[in-house]
């Protein structure tokens, strides 16, 4: 493969991005502060079946970090990232850093209040190191905003 080759797929790679919709029987206040919560993010950040979270650290600041340590069959994929944006009650963004994604991969999380108690959770991620990150970054994410709306049940 030439080097112009190995940049256009780098190029396009990096273009690649997901769209996750969710709908969870919750009010839209207590899905944002789920997301901030360390003890609440080690119930839910469970990106595929057997999967655990045994350590969470978050800063819940713009400027802040948060870490999670996700394990699954033994073996530990560490997860941090920076707040990006926290707008109360409505929006989140902030760096994703783990083994499957690139260095400047971003996801954005808009809640959407449907009536007083049933949230629109849109989660958006872009940059991808591969299509089939960006897809086992969907199966994953689809399986979390779904666990989120069991812990939140």
């Amino acid at each position: 493969m030439s080097q112009l080759e190995l940049t256009r797929d780098l190029e396009l790679t990096r273009d690649l991005e997901l769209t996750v919709n969710h709908t969870i029987a919750a009010p839209r206040e207590k899905v944002f502060n789920a997301w901030l919560s360390p003890q609440m993010l080690a119930k839910f950040m469970r990106a595929c079946e057997g999967m655990e979270v045994p350590k969470v650290h978050t800063d819940p600041v713009k400027g802040g970090r948060f870490s999670i340590l996700m394990a699954v069959d033994g073996k530990e994929i560490p997860h941090a990232g920076t707040y990006l944006e926290i707008d109360p009650y409505s929006r989140l963004a902030f760096t994703w850093e783990s083994p499957y994604s690139v260095d400047d991969s971003v996801v954005t999380i808009d809640l959407r209040e449907i009536d007083s108690g049933t949230t629109e959770v849109t989660l958006r991620q872009v940059k991808f190191a591969s299509e089939d990150a960006r897809n086992g970054h969907e199966s994953g994410w689809t399986r979390i905003l779904a666990e989120l709306g069991a812990a939140l049940a």
